[in-house]
């Protein structure tokens, strides 16, 4: 399969493959930068990226925006020129500051999803920062394609489009995990193609479709390039990689990860998500686990009424403490199955 650059505006990736945002700190500098060397575009996720920093327990948005300025430095640092991008949840509270703090520190791109990132170009002005919204629907595409088109007179400069098999948190409800088939994320796909083409024309540049959610080798990637795709994006392979920031017990799991361990869960953030199965998820299951502080991550979070603390439960499983954590992953986890390196893993998806 030949693979052409991944072009986005006056930026190129040698390989059209983003390594997806994972967090709590499980795609941060070590992982993004190496990525980007390698020629792909690496994505940090700043979901509570500074909850090892000192400040964090009293002044947690504080230690987060510091943290993003340091993770991008260190990413570049090891980058040798390559792309290195963040990932920002619209549901994260203060995320205008979490936009700028990123622009500011030199992100090249921002990939936005877990909500519509409607305000993202006002947001940018002023930095040469590409900037994509994550949409699982046309309908998605379309709300966030007009309205920057008619607030901004802006597009988009890439688009990601997250299927149903993806890690973490999914722009679909149970029921359309559970019966949308790949026949109908292949149309999702050729349709948001179709439709982007519209703002292509308009804006006179060429919008990028990159694709989430599923893809683990190069036959998936040769599939949705099939179907109008420009590149993909990967998460839940980098992550037994020596490269990867989390811990060594959290690349374990994965590695011991069953097909039948992997479930939809229930987030705080108001999403499914899906994940591998541990003791903590099995205690969800039977009631509400009462949190005793609140990590000010969510917007629409009510620490008295949500049924856990996610930033507890990602901090606990990033730093090993699987059975206290959750585990985000990719339906395909459970065919990882040995340690890697990010250098491995483009020499088995591009050669």
């Amino acid at each position: 399969m030949n693979m052409k650059p991944l072009i986005i505006g006056n930026i190129k990736a040698k390989y059209p493959i983003i390594q997806g945002g994972m967090g709590v700190g499980v795609s941060r500098w070590r992982l993004a930068g190496t990525v980007a060397r390698e020629g792909g575009i690496g994505i940090i996720s700043t979901a509570q990226i500074g909850y090892d920093e000192p400040e964090f327990g009293r002044q947690q948005i504080p230690a987060n925006l510091n943290a993003i300025k340091k993770h991008i430095d260190k990413a570049k640092d090891i980058a040798e020129g390559g792309i290195v991008g963040v990932n920002i949840m619209v549901a994260t509270k203060q995320y205008e500051s979490y936009v700028k703090a990123a622009c500011e520190a030199g992100t090249d791109v921002i990939i936005s999803g877990a909500g519509l990132p409607i305000t993202l170009p006002e947001l940018i002005q002023g930095f040469d920062v590409k900037i994509a919204p994550i949409v699982s629907s046309l309908k998605a595409a379309s709300v966030i394609l007009k309205m920057w088109d008619r607030k901004y007179n802006q597009t988009a400069d890439f688009i990601v489009i997250e299927g149903p098999k993806a890690g973490g948190h999914l722009g679909f409800t149970k029921e359309q995990i559970e019966s949308i088939t790949d026949f109908d994320f292949d149309n999702i796909i050729k349709d948001i193609v179709l439709y982007v083409k519209e703002f292509e024309e308009k804006y006179e540049k060429d919008i990028p479709v990159i694709v989430a959610g599923g893809i683990y080798d190069r036959d998936d990637i040769k599939h949705v390039m099939s179907l109008g795709a420009d590149g993909v994006q990967m998460a839940t392979r980098f992550v037994v990689t020596e490269e990867c920031d989390a811990s060594d017990e959290f690349k374990k799991a994965y590695l011991n990860a069953k097909k039948e361990d992997i479930e939809v869960v229930t987030s705080p953030v108001g999403m499914p998500g899906r994940a591998i199965l541990t003791p903590f998820i099995e205690r969800t299951k039977e009631g509400r686990i009462p949190v005793d502080k609140c990590f000010k991550c969510l917007q629409h979070c009510n620490p008295k009424d949500t049924p856990y603390c996610i930033t507890k439960s990602l901090v606990n499983s990033v730093d090993g403490n699987i059975d206290e954590g959750l585990v985000f992953c990719g339906v395909n986890a459970y065919r990882l199955n040995k340690m890697t390196t990010v250098k491995e893993i483009f020499e088995e998806l591009i050669y």
